[in-house]
């Protein structure tokens, strides 16, 4: 049976206010991301959820608190996404923040006010067993507390796994993704991944929010906080890091808006032919560069062969185009060399729902006439791809395509393979006044820690950006008012960090975590249900 957990503000008695709070409430994350990028507040900024949530009336309420909240997190996440999605992304968002009911009401279990020992106070209780009731209250409240601060961050940590699945939209706006330009945090990164960074974000979180409610639960809630702050200090002061091997030149051309794809391809040939003389190894171009295949195409082809024989390095463009081999249209990075393509290529997996194609057609079909959704449905790629780069002594290429690299997992199985550089090739051109672009360059900082691999992010609008392997950022952003290339010297990595070795070891910890408590939750209600038959 659902105790009050306590008594709420007067204002917050109205189910609308209340609705309305738990919206804004889940919104304020989203400041901690770029543009805003205000990274410190991530360390708060759940904690007027999580008191909203606690303070619900009923289970049901919490549930739907954290429905609501998650809504208004996907919302804020994603504001970018309302010019193309209008209405539809309403829908989006209320499907999405569906996840974080369950998260809700486990809130309210751990950090709800739990009921008097014993019952509800009688009249003349001996001042003993007053005393004993009060100090088995206070162990109880401890223990929840100690809970909390496991169960709360797991909890969310589940939620960010389950929205991750690229059918549902992907791993866009992970909380442990706003800590891209803290260097303990990549640092942590290289351990175990953003969900380590996540679950360490959730666990302050909730430890502040246990110390505003629960005065009495003071001692675990400090106690949790120290724990966070001392594996952030062993990540940053024992961690195995990167060793650096040497450096390669690269470069990217964003050639930014042009208007017709033939200007684009004149104004990118004109930005590569600039990179003569340079030392330059690798040329990226962004996503959708060409609207044609030079594989299918042989005077392209000429032409960009051209350009690797005039810049001494290869270059690795980006076809938005149907291929000769395969009927339909696919996203490949394709690798162009002093006599042509090199046969090397990688067509993009994971496709942006909504945008590349539409989930369930014909359910969802209707949402191409509310907005810009796909017109058509894009082909997946078959399997990720490392390329090796003559110009470069064989160094080894990782491709990414687009929002690929919000996926830890494509990353990680590209340096797995062997891959010395990652190299993603976006276009954000749709969304290029929003904070989409920032945050999607910020990425691959987190993509680059985790792996021990530098990355290039290479844009044909901005924002394009370079990251060392332990997501430093390297020499000059090229925002969304430039057209330019630039050169970098990318520093190469040896060794294999823990997080590309031991892999979602966080993830699995937190749903052990879960697992466990589940059991033991389950074991106490079977021991309370079998004493009180027996009575």
């Amino acid at each position: 049976m659902d105790t009050p957990p306590g008594r709420p503000a007067r204002w917050l008695g109205s189910p609308w206010t209340r609705g309305v709070a738990a919206a804004l409430a889940g919104a304020v994350p989203a400041l901690t991301f770029p543009a805003p990028s205000w990274w410190w507040l991530a360390y708060v900024a759940l904690v007027p959820w999580l008191l909203l949530v606690r303070s619900a009336p009923t289970r049901r309420r919490a549930a739907l608190d954290g429905w609501l909240g998650g809504t208004g997190f996907i919302l804020a996440v994603h504001q970018w996404l309302l010019p193309s999605l209008h209405i539809f992304i309403l829908v989006l968002a209320l499907l999405l923040g569906a996840f974080w009911a369950p998260w809700g009401v486990l809130v309210r279990v751990l950090l709800g006010d739990a009921p008097p020992a014993g019952g509800a106070a009688r009249e003349g209780p001996a001042r003993t067993r007053s005393g004993e009731a009060a100090a088995a209250g206070r162990r109880a409240t401890g223990g929840r507390c100690a809970a909390a601060l496991v169960l709360v961050p797991s909890g969310w940590l589940m939620v960010e796994l389950v929205r991750s699945w690229e059918y549902l939209g992907g791993p866009w706006g992970l909380l442990g993704a706003s800590q891209w330009q803290v260097p303990p945090a990549l640092r942590l990164a290289s351990v175990g991944g953003v969900w380590l960074v996540s679950l360490l974000v959730v666990a302050v979180n909730t430890a502040v929010a246990e110390l505003i409610a629960r005065p009495a639960a003071r001692l675990p809630a400090v106690a949790g906080l120290l724990v966070c702050a001392l594996a952030a200090a062993m990540a940053w002061f024992w961690a195995p890091v990167p060793r650096i091997t040497g450096t390669v030149r690269v470069a990217v051309v964003q050639p930014n808006r042009t208007g017709t794809p033939a200007a684009r391809l004149d104004r990118s040939e004109a930005l590569t032919r600039s990179l003569a003389g340079r030392g330059v190894r690798l040329i990226v171009w962004g996503e959708s560069s060409l609207y044609t295949d030079p594989a299918d195409h042989p005077a392209l082809a000429a032409r960009l062969a051209a350009l690797s024989r005039r810049t001494g390095a290869e270059l690795l463009i980006n076809a938005d185009s149907a291929h000769a081999e395969r009927p339909g249209i696919s996203k490949s990075a394709v690798l162009i060399g002093p006599d042509g393509p090199t046969g090397d290529r990688y067509a993009k997996m994971r496709l942006v729902p909504f945008g590349e194609y539409i989930p369930f057609r014909s359910v969802l079909g209707w949402a191409t006439r509310v907005g810009k959704a796909a017109p058509s449905d894009r082909l997946r790629g078959t399997g990720q791809v490392v390329m090796p780069l003559a110009a470069a002594g064989g160094l080894r290429i990782g491709p990414l395509v687009c929002f690929e690299t919000a996926f830890p997992d494509m990353s990680r199985h590209l340096a797995r393979d062997g891959a010395r550089v990652l190299v993603a090739q976006s276009s954000t051109s749709t969304f290029q006044d929003s904070w989409a672009p920032a945050q999607h360059a910020s990425l691959a900082a987190l993509r680059a820690a985790e792996n021990w691999r530098p990355m290039v992010h290479a844009t044909l609008t901005g924002i394009s950006a370079v990251y060392g392997p332990r997501g430093e950022q390297i020499g000059e952003r090229l925002g969304t008012d430039r057209s330019a290339a630039a050169v970098y010297d990318l520093p190469l990595a040896a060794g294999t960090s823990p997080y590309t070795r031991f892999g979602d070891w966080a993830v699995y910890g937190a749903m052990g975590a879960l697992v466990l408590a589940g059991g033991y939750a389950g074991l106490r209600a079977l021991s309370r249900r079998t004493a009180r038959a027996r009575r």
